[in-house]
């Protein structure tokens, strides 16, 4: 816990991995299965190494992390406006599925969002101290690393050239290009801004190296031909860089990263761009749109069914079939309308809401403390960037049950729960 006087937070900003790992082994064996389940869902070893892929780690990790809060001495549960909406949004999942079209299908997929339900509680409250957050940040970012740099090596050993299939990542939920993609620029909006509240306290090598998680992602997103993910960067780019005071190094900086990107994307990937609208991918996701608004209203409470789009519009809309068979309609709020109807669509919106209203709590509670460029502060910026990737990104693909949203979600809940205690508890200090 924080009591462990050891090792400063000045150590863990410097990067100091003694001062990490001594302070992770002194750990609750909670914070411990968390972080490997981290590890396991992000890293994949059981796929890097065959030899080990004997169980389910990562329902495991879940388990032993669920147990160990339980039985984890002074525990206190920690209360967020948004632990309402997720339960109410699993609710209504539940509801649509008892009422769906094809209930079968539905209660096959109910484990896509409620085991994020799961990871969501046990997030906020076991990772509920500085830190542990900056622990269990590091390793997702680390994770994330190892994903971009590869991606960025391999765009960069092909010679920045295009391919159709884009970039394949590790098997998981970020194993397709557009799904990779997001969690690219998810990656690059956190890492961007870990590095600028670490950047003081770090040597000229490790400023080098955290640097280059940004580059990396950003390379990789490029690398990926996701039409989506690229706008999401330009989004991100914006967000970051453009929202509010302009200098002149800012402009400048963006400028020649802008000029760059545009010199190494591929003739082809900008042919892409230019087909938006006319080529049958894009003609097909319009009318998965077109009919996705129709089921909405013509089933505006609880939708089709949870996961019905597929057979309702393979049976209802096949004329409108470009391909073989339907898929999922590449569009989070699609995804979510036609999933659980209005009601759910408004409860998400809500959860969207929750990232960016406790993203401001923290930053407020920073500039009360007369820290506004504190970690905490940085940090929850980070996370907006990433989740606005996220939703800009979530517009052309058929990810609301991924982990992006629900793990940028209790990340948040969880720094906002942290820097509530730390502000009351100066306060007490005489």
């Amino acid at each position: 816990s924080d009591s462990n006087k050891d090792h400063s937070m000045d150590d863990f900003y410097a990067l100091k991995m003694g001062a990490l790992w001594r302070h992770f082994k002194s750990e609750h064996f909670s914070f411990w299965m968390i972080c490997c389940y981290i590890f396991f869902e992000y890293v994949r070893p059981q796929s890097i190494i065959p030899a080990i892929d004997i169980l389910p780690w990562a329902q495991v990790f879940i388990i032993l992390s669920a147990i160990g809060l339980l039985v984890a001495p002074g525990r206190k549960w920690v209360s967020n406006p948004a632990n309402k909406w997720m339960i109410l949004f699993y609710v209504v999942i539940v509801m649509s599925s008892m009422q769906a079209y094809w209930p079968e299908v539905s209660y096959e997929r109910l484990a896509d969002f409620y085991t994020w339900l799961i990871i969501y509680f046990l997030i906020i409250n076991i990772v509920n101290t500085e830190k542990r957050f900056f622990i269990f940040l590091l390793i997702i970012m680390v994770a994330s690393f190892k994903i971009s740099l590869f991606g960025a090596r391999t765009w960069a050993m092909r010679g920045f050239s295009f391919t159709s299939w884009g970039m394949m990542g590790p098997a998981g939920y970020f194993q397709n290009s557009g799904e990779l993609a997001i969690q690219m620029v998810v990656f690059s909006g956190m890492s961007w801004f870990f590095f600028i509240a670490t950047k003081p306290y770090l040597t000229t090598v490790k400023k080098w190296l955290v640097g280059s998680f940004s580059v990396t992602a950003a390379m990789t997103v490029m690398a990926s031909s996701s039409r989506g993910g690229q706008l999401a960067l330009l989004a991100q780019i914006y967000q970051i860089f453009f929202r509010g005071k302009i200098g002149f190094r800012t402009i400048l900086l963006v400028c020649v990263a802008s000029g760059l990107l545009y010199v190494l994307l591929p003739d082809e990937q900008m042919a892409r761009f230019e087909d938006i609208g006319t080529d049958r991918t894009s003609q097909q996701r319009l009318l998965y749109w077109e009919h996705g608004w129709d089921m909405m209203k013509d089933h505006p409470v609880l939708g089709v069914g949870y996961f019905n789009f597929v057979p309702y519009y393979e049976q209802y809309y096949s004329e409108d079939m470009l391909y073989d068979h339907a898929q999922l309609p590449h569009n989070i709020f699609v995804q979510v309308g036609t999933d659980t109807g209005f009601v759910g669509l408004f409860i998400y919106f809500m959860l969207i809401f929750s990232v960016f209203s406790n993203g401001r709590k923290i930053r407020a509670i920073c500039l009360e403390r007369g820290a506004a460029g504190d970690f905490s502060a940085q940090i929850s910026r980070g996370l907006e960037a990433g989740f606005i990737g996220f939703l800009v990104a979530g517009q052309f693909v058929t990810v609301a049950y991924y982990p992006f949203m629900w793990v940028q979600l209790g990340l948040v809940v969880s720094l906002r729960n942290i820097s509530e205690n730390r502000h009351s508890m100066s306060r007490q200090e005489p």
